[in-house]
């Protein structure tokens, strides 16, 4: 009886090993399956990123590029206004001329 009841508590163990050792197996592929998805999730968004930072930094650079052009365009600008006010007052000082030439 006392053998009976041994085996049988043992039977109970080792399947009870077998169990959780596959058990174990199943949860050790998950983790593995598992952190090789994190790490393709992760290596994707470490290049979206980087593509990001790339994209930011030619943004900031074409910015201060359009600065630099909208700054010389207005002193151009400027320079256009005061030479279209000497045409202007050139003009005007030579109007009466305009009435001795044959056009």
């Amino acid at each position: 009886m006392v053998l009976l009841a041994f085996l049988a508590g043992l039977a109970l163990v080792v399947a009870t090993g077998i169990y959780a050792a596959v058990r174990a197996v199943r949860f050790w592929r998950n983790a593995k399956r598992t952190g090789r998805a994190f790490s393709a999730e992760l290596s994707t968004f470490e290049a979206r990123t980087a593509r990001t930072e790339r994209l930011l930094f030619e943004a900031d650079r074409s910015s201060r590029d359009l600065e630099l052009a909208l700054e010389r365009l207005r002193e151009s600008r400027a320079r256009l206004q005061v030479l279209l006010r000497a045409v202007e007052r050139s003009k005007r000082g030579t109007r009466w001329l305009r009435v001795l030439l044959p056009l």
